[in-house]
């Protein structure tokens, strides 16, 4: 039995393309999680997914970065399923372990994608130098000024924390950690 499973990374990504190519290859029960980074290998559709597999079945994915982006974990779930004989599929990267071929294409794939996530890394890493180094700010804009703190810190005297941060339109965690930031001491 041929057993899919498909994984976004946020919620607002669509899992149709890889359900498709799923159904495509003839997957009978096809297993998914969405929101779920692909660091994490603790998943609720991936463990119902590798629940499902019996000996001699085939574990597909659409691609190979939808069962997990790290290297020394996912050589560790292909083998494991091997260890079961339990095959493995990757449908973009035309991976398919039940040959040793398809195992040594699996395994210089995977150190192909951990390479480029590290190139990736070390880009950004460069790039957010090289803005600071202009002068520019990096990350999230704040969600509070200065000023808004001040005058959040002046309405604090007669309204609730909960209000104030309602009228900013923050959450109360946020408003007092603002506070905090600039150094206005508040009392939670």
């Amino acid at each position: 039995m041929k057993i899919g499973y498909a994984r976004v990374s946020t919620e607002e990504q669509s899992l149709d393309l890889q359900i498709a190519a799923l159904q495509a290859a003839e997957c009978e029960r096809i297993f998914s999680d969405g929101g779920i980074s692909g660091t994490r290998f603790v998943r609720p559709g991936l463990e119902s997914a590798l629940g499902a597999l019996e000996s001699g079945d085939t574990l597909v994915v659409w691609r190979l970065d939808r069962l997990g982006r790290s290297l020394p974990k996912l050589v560790q779930l292909v083998d494991q399923l091997g260890e079961k004989q339990i095959h493995f599929s990757s449908l973009t990267e035309c991976i398919d372990t039940t040959s040793s071929g398809g195992t040594l294409i699996f395994h210089i794939m995977a150190a192909l994608a951990q390479f480029e996530r590290a190139l990736i890394s070390e880009r950004t890493r460069a790039g957010m130098m090289a803005a600071r180094a202009r002068g520019q700010s990096i990350g999230r804009r704040r969600a509070m000024t200065r000023e808004q703190c001040d005058e959040a810190l002046r309405l604090m005297t007669d309204r609730s924390t909960a209000q104030v941060a309602r009228q900013f339109q923050v959450h109360p965690r946020t408003l007092l950690r603002n506070l905090r930031r600039e150094g206005i001491v508040t009392q939670s």
